[in-house]
């Protein structure tokens, strides 16, 4: 193992005592999050002309991107720069979803704008939030200060997932002993435990000297860790093993920490998944009796069963891609009763056991549920291709600061790819709807990508290049 000189090791700047001045830019994104982490159900809102509604989060993230321009223009936008792979790919994917508001209406299949409008701009509006972050956030203050608000936030989510998993009904909470919702629903309050766990992780591998960043480290990895298994959200697994995994390799090759505390962060993951697995098993069962393995139960045929149901509207959305495979249907086309309606014979004939319930309706839009496969069926190839590159840019960004830049820039590409790799097994359960905390997840951690360059950029580092 490298042994990394004190000078260079990451832990001797995050445990510094910081001199500078925190930014007013930073202190509205750090307040802006525990509003983007919140069901919207719990947030004051006021109806729009073309439909949806105005929110809180929507005030926040216009907050947020006031300051993020306004930084640009007082102090420049030059961190940008290195990350432009990314911008470019953003920029293009955005120009899709626009075309793709337009040429529905020349279809045989009725198209209501007005409201794919609305949720389009949303989605837009919160992309904007990548290009916010490294423009935002710029020192070694402001970081711990965006981390801690996360972290700080995360604590009284996995108090209330808690007091519900044990059989208090608040905040529209599940019965006794299954996965909860907290305050932000089951998947978004997973994902939130999941992002602050991997904080926690990286800070104990780290290995800080400061006494209160140990204490932090320890905070954001029992609430993380709590939040992620009550929220009992199984596809996030599928990006928390190869992040946890990507992290404990960083830290190693870059000899931040020792073998023994990565065996301790690969336990607490090994302990976390195995309690949303836990948390899951009954619908892991009902998903057996579906497929046939196990004798099946009258509740399969009468209930909405998750696992089932979800492979009834993937197959729905891979029929929808197959009728238009090369633009799709349009943005949220796949949402129309007209698009959805011809399809539902044949689904009917695939599934005969299914409950009725479980079938989209008029009056139960329940979507694809799948954003690879919702991108395909909305958009496209073409879309497809183009979230392909939105998805990997800031991933090869954040892998190639993460083991081969500079030390200044390598935790928080760190924590980049990992929440990255986090998000994107995340999607595999959430269809394209706009507003939800995790797209404030997902394009804070491509933001975070971009931070990491531009650090590296500033550095002189040949990884990204020279100024």
């Amino acid at each position: 193992m490298r042994v990394v000189h004190a000078a260079e090791h990451p832990a001797s700047a995050l445990s510094a005592t910081g001199t500078r001045r925190i930014s007013v830019g930073a202190v509205v994104l750090a307040l802006s999050l525990p509003v983007l982490f919140l069901h919207v159900d719990y947030q004051p809102s006021v109806p729009l002309p073309l439909g949806g509604t105005f929110k809180l989060q929507d005030a926040a993230m216009l907050a947020t991107l006031l300051a993020a321009a306004l930084t640009g223009l007082r102090s420049g936008f030059g961190r940008l720069r290195p990350a432009r792979s990314v911008w470019i790919s953003l920029a293009l994917f955005a120009a899709w979803i626009v075309a793709s508001l337009i040429y529905p209406l020349a279809g045989s299949y009725s198209y209501h704008w007005r409201p794919h409008l609305v949720t389009a701009g949303e989605f837009l509006e919160y992309a904007l939030l990548a290009p916010a972050v490294p423009l935002l956030v710029r020192r070694r203050e402001e970081r711990l200060l965006v981390a801690g608000s996360l972290v700080v936030w995360t604590l009284p989510a996995a108090v209330v997932g808690l007091l519900q998993w044990s059989g208090w009904r608040i905040l529209a909470g599940y019965p006794q002993g299954m996965r909860q919702p907290s305050f932000l629903g089951p998947h978004d309050f997973a994902a939130l435990g999941g992002a602050v766990l991997g904080l926690g992780f990286l800070l104990l591998l780290l290995r800080p000297a400061g006494r209160r960043l140990r204490i932090a480290a320890w905070v954001a990895t029992v609430a993380g860790a709590l939040a992620f298994a009550l929220g009992g959200a199984t596809a996030l697994i599928i990006g928390f093993v190869p992040g946890t995994a990507a992290l404990m390799a960083i830290a190693l090759q870059r000899g931040w920490t020792t073998r023994r505390t990565a065996a301790l962060c690969a336990c607490i993951a090994g302990i976390s998944a195995v309690g949303v697995l836990a948390l899951r098993s009954n619908d892991f069962g009902q998903f057996f009796h579906f497929l046939g393995v196990r004798q099946a139960r009258a509740s399969t045929d009468r209930n909405v069963q998750t696992y089932s149901q979800r492979t009834l509207v993937a197959y729905i959305g891979l029929r929808i891609w197959l009728q238009n495979p090369i633009v799709g249907v349009g943005w949220q086309g796949s949402f129309e009763p007209s698009v959805v309606d011809r399809e539902l014979p044949a689904a009917h004939r695939r599934f005969p056991d299914l409950a009725p319930l479980a079938f989209p309706t008029a009056q139960h839009e329940y979507g694809i549920q799948v954003l690879y496969l919702q991108t395909l069926a909305d958009l496209g190839v073409i879309g497809f291709l183009l979230l392909l590159a939105v998805l990997a840019t800031p991933l090869v960004l954040a892998g190639r600061v993460a083991f081969r830049g500079p030390p200044v820039a390598a935790p928080t590409a760190a924590l980049a790819l990992y929440l990255l790799l986090l998000c994107y097994g995340a999607w595999t359960a959430v269809g394209l709807v706009a507003g939800l905390p995790l797209d404030a997840l997902t394009w804070l951690a491509v933001g975070a990508a971009a931070t990491a360059a531009a650090d590296a950029f500033s550095s002189g580092s040949g990884i990204i290049g020279r100024r």
